[in-house]
């Protein structure tokens, strides 16, 4: 369900009057036209709008399509329309990592650092993935980071100050630990 249009739906006020009488009874577009005094082509142009949103649906029953509240909605809480589905955090996710690949192929090539990312964004995406190089809980002396880093870059001073700077690392009277 696009809550974009459900919510824009709503900030109607023909189409809170045509919910409203729906959710008395199921109707035709004319008796709707009727009970709320508008001309039936604006109630089909509401109904369309509503039915595009999930709000109502429609049967056919012999001559007239009937138009019905979808109820399952209403009876969901406000909470549960305004919370982000897990459809909309994949998607977002995935973006995310097609990101991520794209800028990784950019600044690597055969697994070393061709320039360092100027962009801080970038920059940061490529300090995630040298820091994989690095275990957690473990002390690391300079050497052994610049040693680490030099397998990835030959300015192993700058990015060794990059990974503090960045909270990716601390360092303690000469001693390195991943975050």
């Amino acid at each position: 369900m696009d809550k974009v249009k459900f919510f824009k739906c709503l900030a109607d006020k023909s189409r809170l009057r045509i919910i409203n009488n729906l959710l008395k009874e199921p109707m035709y577009v004319e008796l709707l036209s009727e009970k709320l005094d508008i001309t039936p082509s604006t109630v089909s142009f509401h109904l369309k709008k509503l039915m595009d949103s999930g709000i109502v649906y429609s049967k056919k029953e012999q001559y007239y399509v009937i138009y019905h509240i979808n109820s399952e909605l209403f009876n969901s809480s406000l909470i549960d329309l305004l919370t982000d589905e897990n459809e909309e955090n994949e998607i977002e996710n995935k973006r995310a990592e097609e990101y991520r690949k794209k800028v990784l192929e950019s600044f690597f090539e055969y697994g070393k650092l061709k320039s360092i990312p100027v962009q801080r964004k970038k920059r940061r995406i490529v300090l995630d993935y040298m820091l994989e190089a690095f275990e957690e809980n473990r002390d690391y002396t300079e050497r052994e980071v610049n040693i680490i880093i030099a397998d990835f870059h030959d300015d192993f001073c700058t990015l060794r100050r990059e990974f503090i700077s960045e909270n990716l690392m601390e360092r303690d009277k000469g001693i390195y630990k991943r975050k």
